[in-house]
């Protein structure tokens, strides 16, 4: 299956769930994508006592997962890209949705 994530948030635990599935669906050797968008672009700079969304999106990342961030997002926000953080377009985002089997949104 191509599983395709849309991530509007920026709350610690909803990152950290949402990565913690794609690592799941990429361990049971799906195809998995995740395109961060609006508050999204701030994962990977979270931090919580309680979860740890830093470390499940390098562990996707390192896995071969596909990482997507929206370039006007982060530009509203100052926030230059990297490798969490690819500059990418809502074309990029449209792809996936095509693409993709199942797609979620977590917001």
């Amino acid at each position: 299956m191509h599983l395709g994530i849309i991530l509007e948030t920026n709350d610690p635990e909803r990152v950290w769930n949402a990565f913690r599935l794609a690592n799941t669906a990429l361990d049971a050797d799906h195809e998995v994508e995740v395109f961060l968008l609006g508050d999204g672009v701030e994962a990977p700079d979270l931090e919580a006592e309680t979860f740890n969304p830093h470390g499940v999106m390098v562990k996707y990342d390192r896995a071969g997962g596909e990482l997507f961030a929206c370039g006007t997002c982060m530009e509203s926000r100052e926030i230059e890209p990297d490798d969490l953080r690819p500059h990418s377009t809502m074309g990029d985002c449209l792809r996936i949705v095509e693409d993709a089997d199942e797609v979620l949104t977590i917001g």
